[in-house]
């Protein structure tokens, strides 16, 4: 049995880090992991400008630790009216990728896109750059069950959108469905998905099974909602199958821990202090191990176009206790598994 692994250093493609003060708290843990991070543009109000691009990769390179080597990698926020000329500015000014968000379907979404039909010049324009448009893959129609979102979305939305953009680079990320990975295998080289470890990991009844047998997890609730178990499984199956189109995105999203755990909580799975220990326990129980340098290390980076990293991580197989919290301005951030225990430790 494999008691440690060494890793060219992981990138994550998918990354929630907030702004403000908050950054002081959720940079570290993640440049204590990986090499660079594809940021979320999410931010209120929104990064829609390649200049509003580059001023918050200044407040995030502010909060790296010294000595550190953590590159953020810039998108902007895809709205109905983002001009297409934007593009231009937004790849001279090293900005890597555009996201979509539909309208309503997750934090923050609310400046999204209502109808893709009025993105069309702008997303011409991404084509001819070669720049990724990033999905976040859900429709926000009410008569969709949530947990069928994301399989209508690509019936109804993706489909459609690839037949117009064949050489659009697209990103479909944190999937968690079966009908995304067999989407995905089907598709070309110009489409790939990330994957997060809490999916790979939990199916539904994580957020319904307290320490008692029954209730609510308000820290497992997260948008898209983890599925049925054939679902994690498909999703295990495609992150360790060696397929160059899936890569990591750990889709990192903190929030305080009194907002998750109030009537209306946020969604989003706070991971970045544990990320690299949660993929390891996933592939390890599958015994892929081998499988996860090129998942973590190889795959996004190639997408991308982008080098390889040159340093190295090691994980060793050893049992350690989640913290309970961190302090996040004035209130508490607690990761997932907070306070529990997990097979593998980063050293």
């Amino acid at each position: 049995m494999m008691q440690t692994i060494t890793l060219t250093r992981p990138d994550d493609w998918h990354l929630h880090l907030r702004d403000g003060v908050a950054l002081q708290t959720v940079v570290p843990h993640s440049a204590a992991q990986f090499g660079r991070a594809i940021v979320m543009p999410n931010l209120q109000p929104p990064i829609t400008t390649a200049a509003a691009a580059l001023a918050y990769r200044a407040r995030i390179r502010a909060a790296v630790p010294p000595g550190v080597q953590f590159e953020p990698l810039m998108t902007l926020y895809l709205t109905d009216n983002l001009p297409a000329d934007e593009i231009k500015r937004a790849v001279e000014a090293g900005v890597v990728a555009v996201k979509l968000y539909p309208a309503g379907a997750t934090t923050h979404s609310d400046a999204g896109v209502t109808d893709l039909r009025k993105t069309w010049k702008t997303l011409e324009a991404m084509q001819r750059a070669g720049m990724p448009l990033l999905l976040h893959g859900e429709v926000t129609t009410p008569e969709v069950d949530i947990f069928d979102r994301e399989a209508v979305f690509i019936e109804r939305q993706l489909i459609p959108l690839r037949h117009d953009f064949p050489e659009l680079k697209i990103v479909l990320e944190h999937i968690t469905t079966r009908e995304a990975v067999q989407y995905v295998n089907a598709a070309d080289r110009f489409t790939g998905a990330t994957l997060t470890a809490h999916h790979l990991l939990f199916n539904r009844n994580a957020i319904f099974t307290g320490a008692s047998g029954a209730g609510l997890r308000p820290h497992y609730f997260c948008l898209p909602v983890l599925k049925r178990e054939m679902h994690r499984q498909a999703l295990l199956q495609a992150a360790s199958s060696g397929s160059a189109k899936f890569f990591l995105g750990s889709d990192s999203a903190p929030h305080a821990a009194h907002l998750k755990e109030s009537a209306v909580g946020c969604a989003g799975c706070y991971t970045a202090p544990v990320a690299m220990e949660l993929y390891a326990q996933a592939f390890d129980s599958v015994g892929a191990l081998d499988q996860l340098e090129a998942f973590a290390s190889f795959n996004g980076a190639d997408f991308y176009g982008l080098p390889r990293n040159s340093g190295h991580i090691t994980l060793k197989r050893e049992t350690w206790v989640v913290p309970e919290s961190f302090a996040y301005d004035e209130a508490l951030l607690k990761p997932l598994r907070s306070g529990e225990t997990l097979p593998w430790r980063m050293v």
